[in-house]
């Protein structure tokens, strides 16, 4: 593939996955569970490809690999929950990622439907309006039915870290500072 700007031809430059995926997680994010309740079971799965789309309507985006189980749940009309974690939900995000903690309760409250996790950050319920196919993943676009939120400190992730903010007095500055841990 090639790209045309100013009438010169551009070629891109070689990379791999482990090197995309690597510069692409410089990129501080917070981290969220996204969920649906599908034939009696609830589903969740960890992501940081959480987005807001629009603020009228409100609307909001999800992107999620084909190979995931959530994948095959999603289709326009279902509905998808989104909670943010905070700092003390990290074993609840590697339950979600894929490693499964044995005897890990999970806590759920139910909106519309749609299990979340009980004391997360923030909560969104939406609909599916729209789905985008995206190489590998699928950009799933809901519209906001339901949120709430509170106060506290996030579950941030960068460079395949987790990490959290800290207020801390630095020269007689305040301010949140984050920490890989």
């Amino acid at each position: 593939m090639t790209v045309q700007t100013d009438g010169a031809t551009v070629a891109p430059v070689p990379f791999d996955s482990r090197q995309f995926r690597a510069t692409m997680g410089k990129f501080a994010t917070g981290v969220t569970i996204v969920t649906t309740y599908h034939e009696g079971q609830s589903h969740g799965m960890t992501a940081n490809s959480f987005l807001s789309v629009s603020l009228d309507p409100p609307l909001v985006l999800v992107s999620v690999a084909t190979r995931a189980r959530l994948h095959a749940l999603l289709a326009p009309g279902c509905r998808y929950g989104v909670s943010v974690l905070t700092d003390d939900q990290e074993a609840l995000s590697r339950h979600f990622a894929g490693r499964p903690i044995e005897g890990l309760h999970i806590p759920f409250v139910w909106q519309r439907g749609v299990p979340l996790i009980d004391n997360a950050l923030a909560h969104v319920v939406a609909q599916v309006v729209d789905a985008h196919p995206a190489g590998d993943h699928t950009l799933y676009i809901g519209q906001v039915e339901y949120l709430a939120s509170r106060d506290g400190p996030p579950l941030l992730f960068f460079a395949g870290k987790y990490g959290r903010m800290e207020t801390v007095s630095d020269a007689g500055a305040e301010g949140p500072f984050w920490y890989l841990w």
